[in-house]
């Protein structure tokens, strides 16, 4: 793998995607076969938000691999406030071989990589979700087959970190996506300019519109998230009443191609983003996509540790 960290699936190339795909595809398959792979390794989660996903996939990942973690819980003391962030980086360093941070700036996760020597991977910013998008690109070959070129992705609702990182993988992959967001809640304007610029490339489109239905037309794929992500929780009672009309519904998911999956990142509120009987119905891959955050976080850690030794 080229790459030191991983920051954002912009930084990726389909090559580096799809081998990160086929190294989780066999962790998945055979797990004790990598049950020493990382012997002797050490991993540094820092996490300035709550997590059950990202904490418990990353910190079992490693354990299955051989590694021992050591979990730096900063939701009371801001990354940089008792400690600067490139002093931390550099201490690190000395003692682990990856650190993983889950954190509110993204600023923060360049600044980590740029003063570590061990690998750095982005487990959320409020710009980017990395390796939730990976999983869900990774989840979606094990239901229709390796090559997701053409393939119709609709995402439904705020234009946030989980959003760009499907934006950049479906442009990296050749997919086609359609964000359908309220007027104002669209994603990064630089998001969008990078990937259609990749995805004129990879024969892939990225196309925003700010109708639901016009985004899911066709789709083989609905995905949604949370309305008000952490950080915004202020904004909760309003952006409800702003994205009522953004929910997945029966009705929505009528508008998309037969049997399309419904997909999210997690943790979900039936009721407000995604009714339950579309959340819970048999075309739901939910918690394969939960899943999945273990074997694809593992293939992650595993090249960028091995590469990087």
């Amino acid at each position: 793998m080229a790459l030191k960290d991983l920051i954002s699936i912009n930084d990726l190339t389909s090559r580096e995607i799809n081998r990160i795909f086929a190294i989780a595809a066999d962790l998945k398959a055979e797990p004790r076969k990598y049950g020493t792979s990382l012997a002797g390794c050490s991993v540094a989660l820092i996490f300035e938000k709550p997590s059950l996903r990202t904490r418990v996939t990353f910190d079992l990942g490693a354990t299955q691999m051989g590694a021992s973690c050591v979990y730096l819980d900063h939701q009371n003391v801001r990354l940089g406030e008792r400690e600067s962030v490139k002093d931390m980086a550099l201490n690190l360093e000395r003692w682990v071989d990856c650190i993983v941070a889950r954190v509110y700036s993204h600023e923060t996760v360049i600044e980590l990589a740029a003063h570590s020597s061990v690998p750095v991977i982005n487990g959320l910013s409020e710009f980017s979700h990395p390796c939730q998008g990976l999983t869900d690109y990774f989840t979606l070959t094990e239901k229709i087959g390796p090559n997701l070129k053409g393939f119709r992705i609709a995402y439904i609702g705020d234009g946030n970190n989980t959003c760009h990182s499907l934006v950049f993988g479906a442009a990296k992959l050749g997919a086609h996506i359609r964000v359908g967001t309220p007027k104002g809640y669209e994603p990064d304007p630089a998001v969008i300019k990078q990937a259609k610029k990749d995805a004129r490339k990879s024969g892939g489109s990225v196309v925003i519109v700010n109708d639901p239905f016009e985004a899911v037309d066709g789709a083989q794929a609905v995905y949604t998230d949370v309305w008000a992500s952490m950080g915004f929780e202020a904004e909760t009672e309003r952006r409800r009443e702003i994205f009522s009309s953004f929910r997945i519904t029966r009705k929505l998911m009528k508008a998309a191609a037969a049997g399309a999956f419904f997909m999210h990142c997690l943790p979900a509120h039936r009721g407000d983003e995604v009714d339950a009987d579309v959340i819970d119905s048999r075309n739901s891959i939910v918690y394969d996509q939960a899943e999945n955050r273990l074997h694809t976080q593992k293939a992650i850690m595993l090249l960028l540790v091995q590469e990087n030794q």
